[in-house]
């Protein structure tokens, strides 16, 4: 499977247009798995979706952060916002090799992992068949 189109699907299209928070997503592949790691910081486990879709195809990680209610204070000023808020959603094509059905997901100080088995890929088996002269 080429990288190539999924990188351009992850460079172009990260997030759904309503989203106003990104996540930072790193993912290695090792010889047993595909582990992704999303930096989400101030987030509870119950703020954070991870779904798989599409017959086992994509990954998806979304969730919400809080907007926080500005207090009506005359006497304070904000002279920088520079925290994302708003919904984040993420969604990664994954390879044929993924054990969608076993997926697993914890997170530790603001930090989810991702952990997706690897099966082994059976090669389609040929037969050769023998030509025989008439």
């Amino acid at each position: 499977m080429s990288l190539i189109p999924q990188l351009l699907r992850e460079i172009y299209q990260p997030f759904n247009s309503t989203s106003a928070a990104v996540a930072p997503v790193d993912w290695k592949e090792t010889a047993e798995a595909h582990v992704l790691k999303a930096d989400l910081p101030g987030l509870k486990k119950e703020e954070v979706k991870v779904e798989v879709e599409d017959g086992g195809k994509i990954l998806q990680i979304s969730g919400e952060r809080p907007v926080e209610k500005e207090e009506e204070n005359k006497d304070e000023k904000w002279h920088r916002v520079e925290r994302p808020r708003g919904g984040f959603q993420r969604r990664f094509y994954l390879p044929a090799n993924a054990k969608t059905d076993e997926v697993k997901a914890s997170m530790e100080d603001g930090v989810l992992t991702v952990t997706i088995p690897k099966q082994e890929i059976k090669k389609p088996e040929v037969k050769t068949i023998e030509i025989v002269s008439n």
